[in-house]
């Protein structure tokens, strides 16, 4: 079953017989698909035939035919070995067959043939073409410019067939201007469109902006990316910052050196100065004792008294 971004579009193709009948053949004339889907390719008569076999084929790019599948009226469905496991039938009717081609690849890309063989009359031939679509995911790049109220946002997405690019801003009062495009081709056949464009009306506050990718009607990719303040504003902010910081530690220094003053302060004014005792005593207090000093040391020291001579002397 084909994906909702496949596009198909049906038309008819009217075959001639040898003897000048004309039947009509309903198919898809191009089919999109991803790298790496299933796609389902349909064949149908419109017209009741004695159909014989079905036939699919692809016609390779030089005007060659390869055999894909089959379906016989006697002998049934058969695959050719060369692919299978990558083609299979999906509706295996006479007058309406379809088949399943698995993960499509680039060299799949191209024109089948159904042929539905009628006795007595011949082969009738549809055509149908697959078309493969590549689409990845777009890459956008900001830079600054000169001016301050401007920035430079580019965006590249690579597809195939060629994409579509547009990049957005969400904010507006922003603007883009001055748009170029430039598409380059690359060796696998894909196309790589870079689009550039210069942000008007930017204050360095910072702001969104997007891109998208279109491939037919295959569904947009969307990238978005937020545009930083500019450099003066962060360097503003920073220096608010440290000042805010040092301010708030000179603040508390200085109210922690006035407490602990007030505490000093407070303390001395509590404690009471220490006296000699000395202070205190009378002068009679004093004499008192200082003989009492001098009387203990004599005590101590008896030896140290001298005994005085007798003023008479006893004669015979």
């Amino acid at each position: 079953m084909m994906t909702q971004a496949a596009v198909m579009t049906i038309f008819f193709v009217l075959g001639v017989f040898p003897k000048g009948l004309t039947a009509v053949i309903q198919t898809q004339q191009t089919v999109m698909a991803a790298v790496g889907e299933d796609v389902h390719l349909s064949c149908q008569l419109m017209q009741s035939r004695d159909v014989t076999q079905v036939m699919w084929q692809k016609l390779s790019p030089d005007g060659k035919k390869k055999d894909l599948a089959a379906n016989n009226k006697y002998s049934g469905q058969e695959v050719n070995p060369g692919f299978q496991g990558k083609v299979e039938f999906k509706d295996a009717g006479l007058q309406n067959c379809s088949i399943v081609i698995r993960k499509v690849m680039e060299q799949d890309e191209g024109c089948y043939l159904c042929l539905f063989n009628i006795f007595p009359d011949g082969y009738l031939t549809g055509r149908t073409c697959l078309q493969l679509y590549e689409l990845h995911e777009p890459i956008l790049q900001i830079r600054e410019s000169n001016s301050t109220e401007e920035t430079v946002v580019s965006c590249s997405a690579t597809g195939r067939p060629a994409p579509t690019v547009t990049l957005n801003v969400t904010q507006q009062d922003l603007y883009f201007s001055h748009s170029s495009t430039v598409s380059v081709t690359n060796t696998n056949g894909t196309v790589t469109v870079t689009t550039t464009a210069v942000l008007s009306g930017f204050h360095g506050n910072g702001a969104q902006v997007g891109c998208a990718a279109r491939l037919l009607s295959v569904p947009e990719i969307q990238v978005f990316k937020t545009i930083p303040a500019d450099d003066f504003t962060l360097i503003v902010v920073l220096i608010t910052a440290v000042v805010v910081v040092c301010v708030a530690v000179v603040v508390t220094v200085l109210l922690r050196r006035k407490h602990k003053n007030r505490d000093d302060e407070e303390m001395e004014m509590t404690q009471e100065p220490i006296k000699d005792p000395d202070e205190y005593k009378t002068p009679l207090m004093k004499q008192e004792n200082q003989q009492i000093w001098r009387q203990t040391s004599q005590e101590e020291n008896p030896k140290e008294e001298k005994q005085e001579p007798s003023s008479s002397s006893t004669h015979s």
